[in-house]
């Protein structure tokens, strides 16, 4: 999985950087091995003039097997806009993944409901 990270209005510290990486790390796992997955992270101060509350936004996008996954998340502190983001991306993933599952199996079921027919 190629991982881009932009930073928008803000100068990403190393700290920041790993627990950014370990985040990544819990969606890489999930994706697998897809070497055409990628994934736009953007981390920075939300728009806008603001001092004070959600002022920090994270944005996922993720591009894995023709889907575009999307997760953004505005919340006080960096880390935590990266963990909202990267649950609701957990989330999303998983639902994606159930539905792709689901279908398969009603494809095979057909094809075996079939299969029975012929001989």
């Amino acid at each position: 999985m190629e991982i881009r990270i932009k930073t928008s209005d803000y100068q990403m510290p190393p700290e920041t950087a790993a627990y950014l990486d370990e985040k990544i790390g819990a969606i890489a796992k999930l994706v697998g091995d897809d070497p055409s997955a990628l994934c736009d992270v953007e981390v920075g101060r939300a728009v806008g003039h603001s001092q004070q509350g959600n002022v920090w936004m994270a944005e996922l996008t993720l591009v894995i097997a023709g889907d575009r996954l999307r997760a953004i998340a505005h919340e006080e502190s960096v880390n935590a806009a990266i963990d909202v983001a990267k649950d609701e991306m957990v989330q999303q993933l998983r639902k994606s993944k159930g539905k792709h599952t689901a279908e398969s199996r009603k494809i095979g079921a057909r094809i075996k409901e079939w299969m029975r027919f012929e001989n």
